[in-house]
């Protein structure tokens, strides 16, 4: 999309890129050919335009995601995803509780597309610092409002990387409602693990701190679930914006429906949470 891209130009916004686009000027190269580009531009801006595609085709070759970065608004830093989806990262994080410090993280799970790492509280989880700092993008899910500040209080890091939040993002298509809502919106099926969710997700924690190693492989399982699902509505809200913008021909093909777990989902563990958790709301009814 990059390579259509005209609002990260100086003094110039979505309107007048939309403007360029309707007059047949679909790309930088039919921007530095056509001599409409000239007519169609506020007077004055053409030189600084034309020098300015210019230096983006080198900026883009030499692959520099800070150049445009720093130069597209907050709301339309998605278009950096397919050229630079290689430096993203889908996170998703499990805690204790909503709380911090007396809360804390027990999972954090990371996948690139197509490796999977799990991080676990008392075994690895000090290792994510370190992993995290070799992405450029992180990619989540209300992660600017839960995860993020999560993560960086509870190791007391600063995550600098570009943030997409597909919370927001997807919002601005209509789709919200959670995580969950909006995957089913766009026909992703959990299988064994629909129905569950971040309170489960404590209550299986609990499990495992009980001595039921089983309830930690279903957490892991559900976890990964979470995150593997990002790249899913990533790629959906992408291409959902090609339509809109009238670049069909841009869209990305769809990830692959299923991806591999080492970790496997143990049916009676999710069995027994879903009493527990049924039970304790009877409780307070009660």
């Amino acid at each position: 999309m990059l390579f259509h891209t005209f609002c990260h130009l100086p003094h110039i916004g979505e309107k007048t890129e939309k403007k360029i686009w309707s007059e047949g000027i679909r790309n930088w190269d039919d921007a530095l050919s056509a001599p409409t580009f000239q007519k169609i531009l506020p007077r004055g801006l053409f030189e600084t335009s034309y020098s300015f595609l210019l230096r983006s085709l080198e900026k883009m070759e030499k692959k520099d995601l800070r150049f445009f970065n720093e130069r597209l608004h907050n709301f339309n830093r998605w278009r950096l995803f397919s050229h630079f989806r290689e430096e993203a990262v889908y996170l998703d994080i499990e805690t204790s509780g909503l709380f911090p410090p007396d809360d804390y993280i027990t999972l954090i799970t990371l996948f690139d597309g197509t490796k999977i790492k799990t991080y676990i509280h008392n075994i690895n989880l000090f290792d994510f610092p370190r992993d995290i700092m070799k992405h450029h993008i992180i990619i989540t899910y209300n992660g600017k409002c839960f995860d993020i500040p999560f993560i960086e209080r509870y190791f007391g890091i600063r995550l600098p990387q570009i943030h997409f939040d597909l919370r927001f993002m997807l919002k601005s298509l209509g789709l919200s409602g959670g995580l969950k809502a909006c995957e089913k919106m766009i026909g992703i099926n959990r299988g064994e693990l629909q129905g569950i969710d971040g309170y489960m997700a404590v209550l299986l924690w609990q499990k495992y701190q009980e001595g039921w190693t089983e309830a930690l492989e279903t957490l892991i399982a559900y976890n990964v679930e979470d995150t593997v699902n990002l790249e899913k509505l990533m790629v959906f809200f992408y291409n959902q914006k090609m339509y809109q913008f009238a670049f069909p021909e841009l869209a990305l093909p769809e990830p692959r429906k299923k991806i591999i777990m080492s970790s496997h989902i143990h049916r009676e563990i999710l069995d027994e949470i879903k009493y527990e958790r049924l039970r304790s709301f009877q409780n307070k009814e009660w």
